[in-house]
């Protein structure tokens, strides 16, 4: 980026910074810590986002409502209830009463076979919408990390920034006491000022970029008043053996989207078959007693109803579901490809920052700072200028700043990782 050519000389005090860093353990604690210590460590912000963000309580409502659905359509249609009264005389006689009256129930049965396959569909539909639930939880843990992380990072860089700032201003100072004195240029003291500037202005720049990454940060748990929260925690700066050898494919086939791309091929299967069923009239029977109003005799009737098939009106519903289904199929197979070119991109971008991590912090790092140790000696020995100085100082710091940024690359990458081949399971009751 043109901003790390920029920063000024005086981010030397950047190479004090500690890079000795873990993944937060999984801690015991509850969201209700955040109360008492005033602090967010990683696994309480996931247990704030899984029981706040609203995407999820969506998708939490759509496995009801699926649930829903499965339970309706394992009930039959209730019977009918069937009053009749037949060759009612309309001349002479008593009228009604010589009329011949019945009551009964009418009930219509599914051609064999229907009624299992809308249970079979409705328990589909309920599986699509569980596994549509288990990749959004996925989702929003990954993305939590990713935020967290950012957060960190920018925290860091506010750090640092804040101290070189406060240098810069002393080593302006020191610039303008050398050239009062006559013992050096008044171009010491003007690029001196002008690294003042810059310290200034980048340090203004990583607080609002910190104040962003906050806020989404906050608004991602569902908790927008959190966005001030400090956070507990520091980027990684060891690898997993684990992303750097092996094959991820046995993993990726327990992924949430490939169990929704299935549930749903299944559910599809199961239409089409149910479609074909169509053409197969139901067929409605009825029983009723009464009696003949003239005689006062008692009668039973039973009575079946079979509409007509003349003609085929499931032909399109037939055209759908198995249009449906080659969509399903389809959509599997694209779901399995897209995983795995996740998996090879987010696998890519891991392996290649822990090299640059691994390069910055075995030779890049201790080399810029030994040079930068012999030039600070040399110049308080007279055997280098302030200009020297000046340039060793920023590559210094701009090294040690590109650290940083490596360290949340290969922060990042890792938890994209772990959302394909590891989803995690978190309790989602919350204390407040």
């Amino acid at each position: 980026m043109k901003r790390k050519k920029n920063y000024s000389w005086t981010l030397c005090l950047a190479v004090a910074l500690g890079n000795t860093m873990a993944f937060p353990a999984a801690s015991q604690e509850t969201p209700t810590a955040i109360y008492i210590t005033n602090t967010l460590t990683l696994d309480i912000s996931i247990r704030l986002a899984l029981a706040n963000n609203p995407e999820l309580r969506a998708a939490d409502a759509r496995v009801d409502a699926a649930a829903g659905r499965a339970y309706q359509a394992k009930q039959w249609s209730n019977p009918e209830l069937e009053l009749n009264a037949e060759d009612w005389p309309v001349n002479g006689g008593r009228g009604f009463s010589d009329a011949k009256q019945t009551i009964g129930i009418a009930q219509t049965l599914p051609f064999p076979g229907k009624k299992s396959l809308d249970r079979q569909i409705g328990g589909a539909g309920e599986k699509f919408s569980a596994a549509e639930l288990a990749l959004r939880r996925t989702e929003i843990i990954r993305d939590v990390k990713a935020g967290f992380f950012r957060v960190l990072a920018s925290e860091r860089l506010v750090e640092v920034s804040a101290q070189l700032a406060t240098v810069a201003e002393s080593s302006a100072a020191t610039a303008q006491k050398r050239v009062d004195a006559g013992a050096a240029a008044y171009q010491e003291q003007l690029r001196a000022e002008v690294q003042l500037e810059q310290a200034r202005t980048e340090l203004s720049s990583f607080q609002r970029e910190l104040a962003a990454a906050r806020q989404n940060f906050a608004l991602l748990l569902g908790r927008p008043e959190l966005n001030n929260r400090k956070l507990e925690g520091a980027l990684a700066e060891t690898t997993e053996a684990r992303f750097l050898e092996g094959n991820a494919g046995p993993l990726l086939a327990t992924h949430p989207s490939l169990k929704a791309a299935q549930a749903n091929l299944e559910r599809a299967q199961l239409a089409s078959r149910r479609a074909r069923l169509e053409a197969y009239p139901d067929v409605k029977v009825g029983l009723a007693g009464g009696r003949i109003g003239a005689t006062d005799e008692s009668i039973i009737q039973l009575g079946f109803s079979l509409p007509l098939p003349l003609f085929d009106t499931g032909k399109g519903r037939r055209q759908e579901t198995q249009a449906n289904l080659s969509v399903a199929e389809a959509e599997q197979q694209s779901v399995r490809q897209q995983l795995e070119r996740e998996w090879a991109g987010a696998l890519k971008r891991y392996r290649t920052a822990a090299s640059q991590v691994a390069r910055y912090r075995d030779r890049i790092l201790p080399k810029s700072a030994e040079a930068l140790q012999l030039v600070q000696t040399g110049f308080e020995q007279g055997k280098f200028g302030f200009i020297d100085l000046v340039d060793t100082q920023r590559t210094t710091a701009e090294a040690r700043l590109a650290y940083q940024g490596k360290l949340l690359e290969m922060n990042l990458a890792q938890a994209e990782l772990e959302a394909l081949i590891q989803p995690q399971t978190y309790q989602t009751s919350t204390s407040n």
